[in-house]
């Protein structure tokens, strides 16, 4: 009886993060919550984090016309105790007469953390802590990341490669087929930053956007790390920026070009010129800074190679096609596989039609 009692919470619970992973990535400084509400074993009401991060999961569940007395909630993230621009859902569970809430981890937050288990009990409000407590802790390790002080925010990277380990083909532009391009447009939706390099984005002419039917307002804001100020006048990206923003990091002044990005909507973050190269990790902490929690690297194999090397990448997609390149191959990543030993490697199961994809954790 118990384990079929904790089977039907790890269910429910696995529902709550299924709503959660439908807006992460566009939730801003907020988590991404997802929460399911039951009664007699049934589902009555769900809700997600609001793109922006307002208003939050809990309160989208419970808002509707529903009698939730007696009823279970199951939420990914303990709910907020704290009066920021709005009251805290601790507040609304207790007026809709909620009698258990479940939660896998406290907030990361100070201002919140381990503070709902007492209002919610003493207002004799049951509370469980740690379904699914692991899954939890991986799903928040970007939240966790941005909350904790003076540590790099999560950032991952995806590459493209032969069933050789190259990344460039010399014959063709791509690498991979058609559905592993497509697949690509939803991995950027669930991140909220873009980093990429003037190099990138001028040889491939990138958009650096979501081109899926739907998810085009889940587009990332883009960020191109430019020193030198060499990003072409007639780029594709251009097209986009009244709508997606984008950045240009840069130690150069340039009048002329400057005045010409802006025309374009680009904005411009300035690091010292002094500088012979830039730091990732003073780029990635200003990133932080402004307010980016999940960063995804699509860059060449230089930059992606140094970010592997020097640790900086948590996650890493790797899109492989059956194909061995062979003498039309450059810019292996064999040599650098091989010396990282990837243990947690995990294969996607989705149809490319003949690609695969890997989901390796770098740390």
């Amino acid at each position: 009886m118990i384990r079929s009692q904790n089977n039907l919470e790890k269910k429910f619970m696995r529902l709550a993060f299924e709503k959660a992973a439908q807006n992460i990535g566009s939730t801003k400084e907020n988590p991404s919550v997802g929460c399911v509400v039951v009664k007699d074993g049934t589902v009555i009401s769900s809700g997600t984090t609001s793109p922006k991060g307002r208003p939050h999961a809990e309160i989208n569940a419970l808002k509707k016309n529903k009698n939730f007395h007696g009823s279970t909630m199951y939420v990914t993230l303990e709910p907020c105790a704290h009066y920021g621009k709005t009251s805290p859902c601790v507040n609304t569970i207790l007026k809709k007469r909620i009698t258990k809430v479940c939660y896998p981890i406290l907030d990361f937050d100070d201002r919140t953390r381990n503070k709902a288990k007492k209002i919610l009990n003493k207002k004799k409000i049951k509370v469980k802590i740690g379904i699914l407590r692991k899954e939890a802790l991986n799903f928040y390790k970007s939240y966790f990341l941005f909350k904790k002080n003076k540590t790099l925010p999560l950032m991952d990277a995806k590459i493209a490669i032969s069933k050789d380990f190259f990344s460039v083909n010399n014959r063709k532009k791509w690498i991979t087929n058609t559905f592993s391009r497509n697949k690509v447009h939803l991995i950027r939706s669930k991140y909220d930053c873009i980093l990429s390099t003037y190099k990138s984005v001028n040889k491939d002419n990138s958009k650096l956007n979501c081109r899926i039917k739907g998810l085009e307002r889940l587009s990332p804001t883009r960020v191109i790390i430019d020193k030198d100020l060499k990003l072409k006048k007639n780029l594709d990206i251009y097209d986009s920026t009244k709508s997606i923003k984008t950045y240009v990091i840069t130690g150069k002044n340039n009048k002329k070009k400057e005045k010409f990005l802006k025309s374009k909507k680009v904005k411009i973050i300035k690091i010292s010129e002094r500088k012979k190269s830039f730091s990732y990790q003073d780029i990635l902490l200003r990133l932080k800074k402004m307010g980016f929690s999940r960063i995804l690297c699509e860059s060449g194999f230089h930059t992606t190679n140094s970010l592997l090397k020097n640790r900086l990448i948590h996650n890493l997609y790797v899109f492989t096609s059956q194909k061995q390149l062979g003498k039309n191959g450059r810019n292996s990543y064999r040599n650098l596989f091989n010396k990282l030993k990837f243990k947690k490697k995990e294969k996607i199961n989705i149809n490319l039609s003949g690609d695969q994809l890997y989901k390796v954790r770098i740390k």
